[in-house]
């Protein structure tokens, strides 16, 4: 039911890495106390090619980081799975706007606009 909602999202951050805009992504707000707590995205540039890190970000016998490399057109199916288990909110920090992805109580998912929070582009992107 949110699918279309969660690809109109993962496309906006496409689109700001093509235009230069991305800052980061964040994966956040969980239910309970899950061992998952954050999921961050940034770029990184493999060979010439831009490519996303992203970071798991593990609560277990302490802080744990796992970093893991996909290509950009995978990023929605690598993060959709996460949307609602645990994560109840996505932002998309670009240097125009913040996008905010949030799951109300009935799991309905919706997209906000903020005033952006960063100044600077991730500057892997340059």
């Amino acid at each position: 039911m949110n699918i279309p909602t969660y690809l109109d999202f993962f496309n906006l951050a496409l689109d700001s890495i093509a235009d230069k805009t991305f800052a980061k992504l964040t994966l956040a707000k969980t239910i309970g106390k899950p061992e998952l707590q954050n999921i961050y995205v940034r770029i990184t540039k493999i060979e010439n090619e831009f490519k996303l890190s992203v970071i798991f970000k593990i609560y277990k016998d302490g802080l744990q980081e796992i970093e893991k490399t996909v290509e950009l057109n995978d990023l929605a199916n690598e993060l959709i799975p996460y949307m609602n288990n645990p994560f109840m909110s996505a932002i998309l920090f670009t240097t125009e706007k913040d996008v905010v992805l949030k799951l109300n109580k009935k799991r309905v998912a919706t997209i906000t606009e903020m005033n952006p929070t960063f100044k600077n582009a991730d500057p892997n992107l340059f």
